[in-house]
């Protein structure tokens, strides 16, 4: 039986074990992908156009997340990376680059990441995941705010650029076709997604290697309730070009999104249109901002079907 004196001599043990536990816990995280996901670094040496961060990379929990789950989120991101997940059952060959949303601040890298991930390794398509640089432009940390919100988001652009060619320089090992290589991003992400599809062959960074001679323009994009695609005055954002050159897109958006609302979607889908991109809108009336692929009761949480068809429909996933 522990006497009160034996537990008065144990107590200090006990605390230092609770201390420890405690800046264990507080210690910055590196956010890693589950064990045999193969992680590479996408710039092999100096990061082009480095800019100093508000801290170390650090991984935090949102108990009160999406969907009755909690949320992950990584910040404070200097070195950026892909995470490749294979496809389970038959491969189709195509690959999917996704980008978590986050304002440029975080990333979602669960709800907007990795589950995206088990949804398109379940159809046979390889995700890869990218964990670009935030905070980047247009989010300013140094001031909280986004003085020139439809600016080009250039650190977080040339991580997707890169991307894009890493990818089609891993076809074969990854078993990718080349020519099925496209972007899935959400809010910030699906920003991303219209800047690679409309910018993917402006020079933002000098030649590393042979993957840099590889097209970055993706063979379909779709953005998921975008931000940051329309002007104040109700015009597309002006350093999104949208041409003929742009790849077939699908949107997806609520109408009662708050955050960057449903005209995001609506104004870039007329610019594909009058551009004669193939392009593809779903416009639910309710679901807000933020929902990722998580089930929930509205009649939304069905978009990933919607999307599976769209895929057939232009012809990167064959039965």
């Amino acid at each position: 039986m522990l006497t009160k004196w034996d537990f008065m001599k144990q107590l200090p043990i006990v605390l230092g074990f609770l201390v420890m536990s405690e800046s264990v816990q507080a210690k910055p995280m590196v956010w890693q992908p589950a064990q045999g996901i193969e992680q590479l670094a996408l710039w092999p040496g100096a990061v082009p156009g480095a800019q100093p961060a508000p801290g170390p990379e650090d991984v935090s929990i949102v108990a009160k997340g999406v969907a009755g789950k909690p949320n992950t989120n990584v910040t404070n991101v200097t070195t950026p990376t892909i995470s490749v997940y294979p496809p389970k059952g038959a491969n189709t060959g195509a690959a999917v680059v996704v980008i978590p949303g986050g304002g440029f601040q975080i990333l979602a890298i669960d709800l907007e990441g990795t589950e995206v991930c088990d949804w398109l390794t379940a159809k046979g398509v390889t995700c890869v995941l990218l964990k670009y640089r935030v905070p980047s432009a247009p989010y300013v940390w140094q001031c909280d705010c986004r003085p020139h919100n439809q600016a080009i988001s250039e650190p977080s652009l040339q991580d997707l650029q890169r991307a894009m060619r890493m990818v089609r320089a891993h076809a074969q090992q990854w078993d990718i076709d080349p020519h099925k290589v496209g972007v899935l991003g959400f809010s910030a992400g699906g920003y991303l997604v219209a800047e690679i599809s409309t910018l993917f062959d402006r020079s933002l960074y000098p030649k590393i290697d042979t993957a840099d001679d590889l097209s970055a323009r993706p063979d379909f994009a779709m953005p998921v309730y975008p931000g940051h695609l329309v002007q104040p005055d109700g015009k597309l954002n002006s350093n999104i070009p949208v041409s003929s050159q742009t790849p077939p897109t699908f949107l997806l958006q609520a109408e009662d999104d708050d955050v960057d609302g449903v005209q995001q979607s609506m104004v870039y889908y007329a610019a594909l249109s009058k551009a004669h991109v193939p392009a593809e809108m779903h416009l639910y009336a309710q679901s807000g901002h933020a929902f990722g692929v998580r089930r929930t009761e509205l009649p939304i949480t069905d978009w990933p079907a919607l999307a599976d068809a769209w895929l057939h429909t232009i012809g990167i996933i064959r039965n």
